[in-house]
């Protein structure tokens, strides 16, 4: 848990140091406050049923979908284990069609999470790895359901 916090508190401030210059530059002293309200957070929902077939994964916008589609794919079979983690996200986030759950290991941490886009979970993973040898490294599409 601490090496997460870590990495994301690296890739945050690698983010912020990206555009770094040595030019003098106007700073802007405006200060913008977002608010984050329920309305613009979405919660997302990671499942997983293991059964004495195999093991079935997937993502879904509701806790009902997620149980549901727990039990469609499990459907005949003996279940050894199943697992639901939610995930509040940005609503722009969240694409119409599919959500990227991508996940990385490196020599040093771990670390996973939520995409709109194929491209936007690569990037993550290329900014979370940078620099360090990649173990493995993980992007499952997933319908919304």
């Amino acid at each position: 848990m601490k090496k997460s916090i870590l990495i994301i508190a690296t890739v945050a401030l690698s983010i912020s140091n990206v555009n770094a210059a040595n030019e003098k530059t106007t700073l802007n002293t405006s200060t913008e406050v977002v608010t984050l309200t329920r309305d613009i957070m979405a919660q997302v929902f990671d499942w997983k049923v293991e059964t004495d077939k195999g093991m079935y994964s997937g993502t879904s916008l509701s806790l009902e979908s997620a149980k549901e589609m727990i039990a469609l794919s499990s459907s005949g079979e003996i279940v050894l284990g199943t697992e639901i983690q939610s995930y509040l996200v940005l609503r722009s986030e969240v694409n119409a069609q599919r959500n990227y759950f991508w996940e990385v290991e490196t020599a040093t941490g771990f670390a996973k999470g939520y995409a709109s886009s194929e491209d936007y979970a690569n990037k993550m993973i290329a900014l979370v790895a940078s620099g360090d040898a990649v173990i493995s490294k993980i992007i499952i599409s997933q319908p919304q359901q």
